[in-house]
């Protein structure tokens, strides 16, 4: 196995299980790993760290995976982290959910490997060399542990190119997904598109956060901005909005909404539908004098990096002022960010300032994390992305 020396000082966070080494704080390379191979860790002082998997192509050369010198980074290895990610998922699913996240990457020890069980499939994102490597034993695994239908994998070009890969997609076992895969999340009933849609085909990071904000749906007028295929309008209907209005600028998200308020029988006349870039249609509703009970805005990452989190940050100023405009006193505002750059302290800042040049006056009264099945390892803070906030005008 090829050896390589980290420089002096930059050792730190790999004792600490900090699972990135990038490629300026490597002294030498002991050897010609090919990208994907498996590579032992030592300090300036030849002491054993972890042992990861290498990439010359990427920034992060090396994704550290086991830091114990006696346990083999074999097949068993392998099968074993996937089998233990898995059963931490056992106790979500039930007759009311059959979808959540089964690997989650970093937080699960197995980074670039990100797998979601969408009823009876499961969608794979193969996101480095080195899970490439072992993509048959994970593919075979997830079939002995949960026997799907197929395991499908997604394309996911722009991620794989950072680690050198070309794009790739489709069936890795099983058949291949209907158009719509049926699935059920919170007693829902909802069409996913696992080959098409955005990201592995459904948002199963906001299943918690749908039924904390429809808490507060019965008997009000709702907003869902980017509700893509209706998570939130959906479980705000179920539980008794007395309109619902839904925009998004996709076509197949707009598509796949119409279904799952038919799948589901709720009232279509509770329920419209507006295909629409989002802050032209809050300007819109504000030129109109609409008002809402509740706006929901849960935009796509504004800020895939920290080098972006400045502009970023205009734009979610923006997109909540807008928002804000549309409610009275009273009114709530449930606003989210994906981008993991943007922590929650700078999120209540940039609403600070929207409900300022909106000339509202808030409370922040819930803080929106993460489910269960997207778990945050307390040695990569970097996996904590979604956050939102709850906001009440007064």
């Amino acid at each position: 196995m090829t050896e390589i020396i980290l420089k002096k000082g930059k050792d730190k966070a790999a004792w600490q299980l900090h699972p990135w080494i990038f490629s300026g704080a490597i002294a030498t390379i002991v050897g010609k790993p090919a990208n994907g191979d498996l590579v032992s860790v030592y300090n300036d002082d030849r002491e054993f760290i972890a042992y990861g998997y290498y990439n010359g192509e990427s920034r992060v050369a090396i994704r550290l995976l086991e830091w114990d010198p006696a346990k083999e980074v074999n097949e068993n290895w392998w099968r074993e982290r996937i089998q233990k990610a898995v059963k931490a998922r056992n106790g979500i699913f039930n007759e009311q959910t059959n979808t959540a996240r089964l690997i989650f990457s970093e937080a699960d020890f197995l980074p670039g490997l990100i797998a979601d069980r969408f009823g009876d499939f499961i969608s794979l994102q193969i996101l480095t060399t080195g899970i490439e490597r072992v993509k048959s034993i994970v593919v075979d695994e997830l079939q002995k542990l949960l026997n799907p239908k197929g395991i499908y994998q997604r394309e996911d070009g722009a991620a794989r190119a950072h680690d050198g890969l070309e794009a790739q997609g489709g069936v890795l076992f099983g058949q291949h997904p209907p158009v719509f895969v049926d699935i059920i999340e919170n007693g829902i009933h909802y069409k996913v598109n696992i080959a098409e849609g955005q990201k592995s085909g459904f948002y199963c990071d906001q299943r918690t956060n749908r039924l904390i904000v429809a808490q507060h749906a019965p008997g009000k007028k709702i907003l869902d901005c980017f509700c893509y295929s209706g998570g939130f309008s959906l479980n705000a209907l179920k539980m008794g909005a007395s309109q619902v209005f839904s925009v998004d600028s996709s076509a197949l998200a707009i598509e796949t909404l119409i279904q799952n308020i038919s799948e589901n029988a709720f009232d279509k006349s509770k329920h419209t539908v507006i295909q629409s870039d989002v802050n032209k249609q809050l300007k819109a509703f504000k030129e109109q004098g609409e008002k809402f009970d509740l706006v929901i805005l849960d935009p796509p990452k504004y800020a895939p990096s920290r080098s972006s989190l400045e502009k970023a940050s205009r734009a979610y100023k923006e997109l909540n002022r807008l928002g804000l405009l549309l409610l009275s006193s009273g009114g709530l505002l449930a606003t989210f960010s994906c981008s993991g750059a943007m922590d929650i302290d700078t999120f209540k800042q940039v609403l600070a300032w929207a409900a300022l040049d909106a000339g509202k006056e808030i409370q922040f009264i819930n803080q929106f994390n993460q489910p269960e099945d997207h778990p945050i390892r307390a040695s990569f803070p970097e996996g904590e992305y979604l956050k939102g906030l709850l906001c009440r005008v007064i």
